[in-house]
């Protein structure tokens, strides 16, 4: 009894961890002109992917993990693992865009400006998640990812109050070469380019270029926590769906890969405060109820706080990365 309290209590910490931290990353990015910049659109879209996850998926998850059973039916099981398998593709892939964006500042910073322009990076969260939707909703609510091909849960499990994630292998396969080990090789490549091209010219890109600098080791920082975190389910999703498992839940090293992954979530804003000047001033203030004004940073009422924010939000997004 005492140890499913303290996992509630863990659990729970990690929950609201993952709300308020990403809350602050939008907060700190909408409210700081500094941090209203194109690469960091792709930061905010990070960070309502990770706090979706906080708010959808991780009580669901926790209530799964402490009661053993699910109470709200198969139809409402397959909509949760859908977008358990949503947001982490939108996860994935956006941390394959930020790579993307970070390659081009480095290696063609004269035409940086010129090529990532704020339609192409609406045009690259838009097709982030519309492939995230595709590849989670439909194969889920088909049945294409399970041993006989039809809709998980329903059936003759469905009376047993349990939530399966079944898994066969051309599923499996698929979902994992697709969504993270082929953009992981990506990812990869771009910042092992990044690293040869800062090596050779190290003085040129300290020197001249420090925001691009220090927005590549923030972001490669970023995926290098993701990685930690999320490949370990992946070794044993594959795993297990190359066995075609009928129910991952049960072994008992799967949610503890599942919650390592989980607290990826949480790990982001961390990440950007430690490393970024800008975002943990802005933590700083807002954490002091203090907003942006045309003087400064200062304490203001919630009508100003929602004028300001609504301000910085409109006003024209600078095109050049805004870490310091």
């Amino acid at each position: 009894m005492l140890s499913k309290v303290m996992l509630g209590v863990i659990l729970s910490l990690l929950i609201l961890l993952t709300v308020g931290g990403n809350v602050l990353v939008c907060l700190a990015v909408c409210a700081s002109r500094r941090l209203r910049c194109l690469t960091n659109c792709f930061i905010v879209s990070l960070a309502v992917t990770d706090l979706l996850l906080g708010l959808l998926v991780l009580p669901f998850s926790a209530l799964l993990q402490l009661s053993d059973e699910w109470p709200f039916g198969p139809v409402f099981c397959n909509f949760y693992i859908s977008m358990d398998v949503m947001l982490c593709t939108a996860s994935i892939l956006t941390l394959l865009a930020i790579s993307v964006d970070r390659y081009l500042a480095v290696t063609m910073p004269l035409r940086y400006t010129s090529l990532v322009l704020p339609w192409r990076v609406a045009v690259a969260l838009v097709s982030v998640w519309t492939v995230s939707v595709a590849v989670s909703f439909l194969p889920i609510q088909m049945g294409w990812n399970t041993v006989n091909g039809t809709v998980q849960n329903h059936g003759p499990w469905a009376s047993e109050r349990r939530c399966r994630f079944e898994l066969n292998r051309p599923y499996v396969l698929t979902d994992s070469l697709l969504t993270f080990y082929l953009p992981l090789l990506a990812m990869c490549w771009t910042y092992l380019q990044i690293l040869r091209i800062a090596r050779a010219q190290a003085k040129r890109i300290i020197s001249a270029r420090p925001i691009y600098h220090k927005a590549t080791l923030t972001l490669a920082a970023v995926i290098g926590a993701f990685v930690v975190c999320w490949l370990p389910y992946f070794i044993l999703f594959t795993v297990l769906g190359l066995k075609e498992h009928p129910d991952p839940g049960i072994v008992p090293e799967f949610p503890i890969v599942l919650w390592l992954g989980y607290a990826n979530s949480a790990l982001n804003p961390v990440i950007y405060g430690a490393l970024n000047r800008d975002f943990r001033s802005a933590y700083a203030h807002l954490l002091r109820c203090r907003f942006p004004t045309y003087n400064g940073w200062r304490s203001q009422t919630l009508g100003e706080e929602l004028w300001f924010l609504i301000y910085f939000f409109f006003s024209p997004v600078q095109s050049t990365t805004a870490y310091q």
